[in-house]
């Protein structure tokens, strides 16, 4: 199966420095010929090609098709199972996780055509990417999503403003996707310091401070990354074994 996808053009995603002992890191290309979508696109359940035919341009149903392919070209590699084996459910808040729980978790963030893939044994795992040349509206941001603290402790540069306000928010992103709250994340009262390193301070439940890990991702030059792990001591509020 995977010589036939070589065949076709599949090019497996690039993996990257690890930020822990638990934690691997992926970068991948979503830009791909038709002929390897078409190819690949067999891996894909039911169910996420009804999701690919909902995006509305062939480019972002092409990223769709091969950043799922990828993920589930990775999980196939760690189960010793074909792609297309490789069961995905949603769990709590339509998360996606291993249908088998077997004490592996991953996430997915994508901007533009490229992902970030981060898969984890024994935690919750969550990642986000941005471009960091993008362009925001620095202070609406700022009201949106930062704590007071962080607000007063923003440098005054533009540039070095503009990236520090990028760096939080993939903090808060990654968070809230370990937790599986996503955009539902109280980001305003989550509260995160960047130096001496990256770290939650603290922040509403689950959100306790001690039960999360920040790393900053070794992405490709041009985009930040940054990878939150969920350790909760009560593992009933993750929904998810963590053996």
């Amino acid at each position: 199966m995977i010589a036939d996808a070589e065949t076709a053009g599949f090019i497996a995603p690039m993996q990257l420095n690890s930020p822990a002992r638990n934690v691997s890191l992926f970068w991948c290309s979503l830009a791909a010929a038709d002929d390897t979508s078409a190819f690949v696109v067999e891996w894909l359940s039911a169910a996420e090609r009804a999701r690919m035919q909902r995006f509305g341009s062939e480019t972002l149903r092409k990223r769709y098709i091969i950043g799922r392919a990828s993920l589930r070209w990775l999980l196939a590699q760690a189960l010793g199972l074909s792609p297309a084996s490789v069961a995905i459910e949603r769990g709590a808040n339509g998360r996606p996780q291993l249908a088998e729980r077997n004490g592996i978790d991953f996430n997915v963030s994508h901007t533009a055509d490229v992902a970030l893939i981060g898969m984890a044994h024994g935690a919750r795992v969550g990642v986000d990417v941005e471009r960091d040349d993008r362009v925001i509206q620095a202070n609406g941001l700022a009201r949106r999503i930062l704590t007071g603290r962080e607000i007063a402790d923003l440098p005054a540069d533009g540039d070095a403003l503009r990236r520090r306000i990028l760096r939080l928010w993939t903090c808060k992103e990654a968070l809230s996707k370990a937790t599986g709250d996503a955009m539902g994340a109280p980001f305003r009262r989550l509260d995160v310091t960047v130096e001496p390193a990256l770290a939650l301070a603290g922040g509403p439940p689950p959100y306790d401070a001690r039960d999360f890990a920040l790393l900053t991702a070794t992405v490709p030059d041009g985009y930040l990354g940054t990878v939150a792990l969920w350790h909760p001591r009560n593992a009933a509020d993750a929904n998810w074994p963590l053996g």
